[in-house]
């Protein structure tokens, strides 16, 4: 996910340049700030960032494999669903609420259109994962 969310940056914007933070690195400095009372600098924004983000994603996907053993029927569709779920929960509707980000009516189909597959990706690689690591097809 993070790979596709690369290539859509330098597809977007060739310069690099963008024009507000990313919703991860509000979080870590919104948390560094609050509990540890320091303000992040440019090059710890773009480790705490990624550092959020993965966290985010693999906590969550704990959380899928272990509601996956109680109910088998959330692995139907390869995981898409659950990336559908996390794409809506957390995209959609949790990280603008919090003001993370602005909500996804001020975005443009393309970069909607482009998160949604990102988390259909997200989601398919999580259910892969489990496989193979429960050894299962």
């Amino acid at each position: 996910m993070s790979q596709f969310h690369s290539f859509f940056q330098k597809v977007e914007s060739p310069s690099g340049e963008d024009k507000q933070e990313d919703s991860t690195v509000k979080t870590a400095s919104a948390v560094s700030q609050r509990i540890f009372h320091h303000e992040l600098t440019p090059q710890q924004k773009k480790i705490a960032g990624p550092a959020v983000h993965y966290g985010f994603g693999a906590s969550i996907a704990t959380l899928y494999g272990a509601a996956v053993e109680v109910l088998p029927l959330l692995r139907i569709g390869w995981g898409m669903p659950f990336g559908v779920a996390v794409w809506l929960g957390a995209h959609v509707i949790t990280v603008p609420a919090l003001g993370l980000s602005e909500p996804v009516i001020r975005s443009t189909p393309r970069r909607e259109a482009f998160e949604f597959g990102a988390h259909l990706v997200y989601g398919a690689v999580v259910e892969g994962v489990r496989r193979l690591l429960r050894n299962t097809a």
